[in-house]
């Protein structure tokens, strides 16, 4: 904490801003060396030189917006992407809500895409420097974006029975502090669960929560949805009130660049029965697996489960969609690397991608076990298929936009 104070001063925000992006240890050891001959505190050259180090990392998730804001390890790894925040400020503008409270705020990640779009934000933490982070970070935002240090069961008696108000919460899933990253149980979640679901149960409010959360812990009558990025599943949200759809239970939210593609239903969809391996191997994306909309995708392929224990759909048609990662079967092999590498060596494949489900392997592991030569590239796929276990070499094709 007092290295983040020692950052928190003109002194310490004008040497950052001069010290430009950090990105390698050996960048890290460079700068300290040169701050320190400077006659700079260490205090301060170690407050400076790590935000740096952290601004460079931001650049993931806020783009060129990471080059003036502040961070925490722990508030960094928890924040949501901007592309992903901007999406939650989209569904809470066409609710027609003009206020949001962002109760447990971080380092005022979504706080800075609500305040963004257009919303008027209440941004609140009840830590004090972390609070002084997000009031830094929504400074250019004036007056619509405030910052409070309070908790978030005082700010939101505050706000509460407010016509126009949303609520969104980011329960903190790591221990207090600032350096602390890792995870604790839901029941130690800040503000704590209970309390947020009965929030939401009389306010429009979205809770995001990690994807792997207990989805018999979720509330019954909510929205619930799963997103993904660029093929990573980083959240779920629950939407309650004016900012749930009517109808919509389920959802997959699936973004790759700038584009979105939503899959929503009213329940779990039925999977599709099993059929044997055709023409075409499909890959559910990991929202729609956690969503269990699976089943709704391979009708939409007419295609079939693989097995009735792995997410893999597969079909004849050569259709595909961004729901899922399609793979033209070539042939189906022993899952034994003697029999991998002749056909390797008789497809000249020289670059192999290898995935796996439902099978105890290591593919790094595995990969060195291959002969791979040549100036092709293909993707293998270990599976457990009924009984055994099987490698199906395929190529990709291009995904759907």
């Amino acid at each position: 904490m007092s290295e983040l104070r020692a950052l928190l001063t003109p002194a310490g925000l004008e040497l950052l801003d001069a010290l430009g992006p950090i990105v390698s240890t050996s960048d890290v050891a460079q700068a300290v060396s040169r701050l320190r001959a400077a006659g700079h505190a260490p205090e301060l050259v170690s407050a400076v030189v790590g935000q740096a180090h952290l601004r460079a990392k931001a650049a993931a998730k806020f783009g060129t917006f990471a080059a003036r804001m502040l961070f925490t390890r722990a508030g960094l790894e928890q924040a949501t992407r901007l592309g992903v925040a901007a999406r939650h400020a989209q569904r809470i503008r066409r609710a027609g809500l003009t206020h949001v409270a962002d109760l447990g705020c971080g380092i005022g990640g979504d706080a800075l895409a609500f305040a963004g779009a257009g919303l008027d934000v209440m941004a609140v933490d009840a830590d004090e420097v972390t609070a002084a982070i997000a009031a830094y970070n929504l400074a250019p935002f004036g007056d619509s974006a405030v910052v409070r240090h309070d908790t978030a069961e005082e700010a939101y008696a505050t706000v509460a029975g407010t016509g126009s108000q949303a609520i969104w919460m980011d329960p903190a899933r790591r221990p207090s502090g600032h350096s602390e990253t890792r995870r604790v149980s839901a029941d130690d979640y800040s503000p704590p669960l209970d309390w947020a679901f009965d929030v939401a149960s009389r306010t429009p409010t979205g809770i995001k929560l990690g994807p792997a959360h207990d989805r018999d812990a979720l509330p019954t009558d909510a929205e619930t949805q799963w997103v993904s990025a660029d093929g990573s599943v980083v959240e779920l949200v629950v939407w309650t009130g004016a900012l749930a759809r009517d109808g919509v239970r389920r959802s997959a939210l699936v973004i790759r660049d700038e584009r979105s593609h939503e899959l929503t239903a009213p329940a779990d969809a039925t999977d599709e029965p099993v059929r044997e391996l055709g023409a075409f191997l499909h890959e559910p994306d990991g929202a729609v697996i956690r969503a269990r909309l699976i089943g709704d995708v391979a009708r939409s392929l007419d295609a079939g489960m693989l097995d009735g224990h792995i997410a893999y759909l597969t079909s004849d048609a050569a259709v595909t969609s961004p729901f899922v990662q399609s793979f033209r079967v070539r042939e189906t092999l022993p899952a034994n690397p003697k029999a991998i590498s002749a056909a390797l060596k008789a497809h000249g494949i020289g670059r192999l991608e290898i995935k796996k489900r439902g099978v105890d392997v290591d593919p790094a592991a595995f990969r060195t076990k291959l002969v791979l030569r040549g100036d092709q590239e293909a993707t293998l796929i270990l599976a457990r298929i009924g009984d055994q276990r099987r490698a199906i070499l395929a190529d990709r094709v291009p995904a759907a936009v």
